[in-house]
């Protein structure tokens, strides 16, 4: 089989499993001669999609046996055997699986076109759940204990949710590669299987035609500015007329012709009243009854409507003068002698910039507030942070609840909540040379929490379960509780939860600065 042929089947099954059409995917590779252990492993995952557990043990058979190393397939095979009843094999499984990972806590499987990272407390999770459905509870507990030691993402309440279902004498479900989560050929090979042309295409450059798009070979024709004299067949009665009056093309093959236009009667013959004209460049369909013979009457009538490029001319007005101001003479040397003209009622002057701006009330202050989008306002300086809360909220159209105003201090990035708690009490302590900048977030008020200091992100974190909290490099984040030396309890943005503590950067003279004020 042709490899170009194998990556275009391939292709075409992945992009059916993306839209969840398996049994169109199964048809696709079905039509592959020569698998290799990627695509079998696309044949398993679609079988274990449809439900059908002995075709997918068959077929992931096939992948161990073209790649004895995989530990995914291992992985994979144990949780299939499982879900077939197989507890030997599926424990048999597990222990290759370990062993191909070779003591690696995690194996990315990216760069084979497999959007997945196994973890070893995976492993390990599904050998627990071989000895619970064994009735081996206590080694199904010693193995969740040992996995809960081991690093990676998500484990924490799984591993915690399995051993409470242990001590409950409960059967725990395999862990499986998620569906959809498939081998893909690599995406150099797929866009090689465009068809490509190497030659290209003739491109007119220039040419004394309008619109010309001629591409082909051609003797050479007798031409002058605008008009050409196209091939007709002989004995056809060709020539130029004009058009009476202007018209729009409302069917195929008609063309839009404005009135006064010169075209080329390629061939007048009655075709529902149509005539095949050239106009521009371009050939087509206009009514026969609009068209009228050339003449010096006519030429003349239309001699300003269209040049013989089909560019009109430009207007004839001339554009209005601009506004005169006033001549105003000034000495350049000494003796010199000038005299200004006497200045009229009716004399234009042009007011400037400083005339026409009043000055700014130096007892109010421009504030520059940071949302989904920015927006500015003016408020008195000793407005309380309470009323410009209010005032924000009413601008944003947002409920004052659901909204959190803070501000930067000098020397440091940390976004301090405003609530008047840190002893300021208005904008007094806030603006500078009147203006302020306030971060405005919509979330919900936090219940019964207490913030016990803040913290600056340092990097993106993606969540990696439900219970994670995803932030943005440079937000704030307000620190609820630290659950151990290495994960921390935050909020930001309304949303509550947990993140490493390497991911963020607590400004300490920040928040003692906040404390002791």
């Amino acid at each position: 089989m042709l490899y170009i042929e194998l990556i275009r089947l391939w292709d075409e099954a992945v992009r059916a499993i993306d839209s969840r059409d398996w049994q169109g995917a199964l048809t696709k590779l079905n039509q592959i001669t020569d698998h290799n252990c990627r695509t079998m492993f696309v044949v398993a995952s679609t079988h274990i999609a449809l439900g059908q557990v002995d075709l997918a043990i068959k077929a992931l058979d096939q992948v161990i046996a073209k790649d004895s190393c995989l530990a995914v397939g291992f992985f994979q095979r144990s949780a299939v055997h499982m879900m077939a009843n197989r507890l030997e094999e599926a424990l048999s499984d597990c222990i290759l699986a370990q062993k191909y990972m070779r003591e690696n806590p995690v194996i990315d499987y990216k760069q084979l076109g497999l959007r997945y990272k196994m973890y070893s407390w995976q492993v390990l999770y599904n050998a627990a759940a071989v000895y619970s459905r064994l009735q081996q509870w206590d080694k199904a507990r010693d193995i969740l204990m040992a996995a809960s030691e081991e690093r990676g993402a998500g484990r924490s309440n799984l591993i915690d949710t399995a051993l409470e279902a242990i001590y409950r004498r409960e059967v725990l479900e395999p862990l499986l590669v998620p569906e959809g989560e498939v081998f893909r050929p690599r995406k150099q090979e797929v866009d090689q299987l465009k068809p490509r042309d190497f030659l290209g295409e003739a491109k007119v450059i220039t040419s004394l035609i309008p619109n010309d798009d001629f591409r082909g070979f051609d003797p050479l024709r007798p031409q002058k500015p605008g008009y050409y004299e196209p091939k007709v067949i002989d004995g056809q009665d060709s020539r130029y007329m004009v058009m009476k009056s202007a018209y729009v093309a409302k069917g195929a093959g008609e063309l839009t012709v404005p009135a006064g236009a010169e075209v080329f009667v390629y061939s007048d013959e009655d075709k529902d009243g149509l005539a095949v004209v050239i106009y521009d460049g371009k050939r087509g369909l206009v009514p026969n009854f609009l068209l009228e013979p050339m003449g010096k009457k006519n030429k003349a009538k239309y001699k300003r409507i269209e040049l013989a490029n089909g560019i009109p001319h430009p207007p004839a007005l001339k554009p209005p003068n601009r506004p005169q101001r006033p001549l105003e003479f000034h000495p350049t040397c000494a003796g010199a002698t000038h005299t200004t003209p006497p200045t009229t009622s009716n004399s234009t002057r042009v007011p400037t910039q400083q005339a026409q701006t009043s000055p700014q009330d130096s007892g109010s202050v421009v504030v520059k507030v940071h949302y989904t989008y920015t927006i500015a306002l003016r408020v008195p300086l000793e407005t309380p942070f309470r009323d410009l809360q209010e005032k924000i909220a009413q601008k944003l159209g947002q409920p004052v609840t659901n909204i959190r105003l803070r501000h930067r201090r000098h020397g440091t990035r940390v976004l301090m909540p405003l609530n008047g708690d840190d002893g300021l009490d208005s904008l007094e302590g806030v603006a500078e040379s009147g203006r302020a900048q306030i971060w405005c977030q919509n979330e919900d008020p936090l219940a019964n929490r207490t913030i016990l200091y803040q913290m600056v992100a340092l990097y993106d974190y993606n969540a990696q379960g439900p219970e994670d909290l995803e932030f943005s490099e440079g937000d704030t984040i307000d620190i609820l509780s630290e659950v151990n030396e290495e994960w921390l309890e935050g909020h930001i943005a309304g949303k509550i939860g947990i993140f490493p503590r390497s991911f963020a950067h607590q400004d300490t003279e920040s928040i003692s600065g906040a404390s002791t004020d």
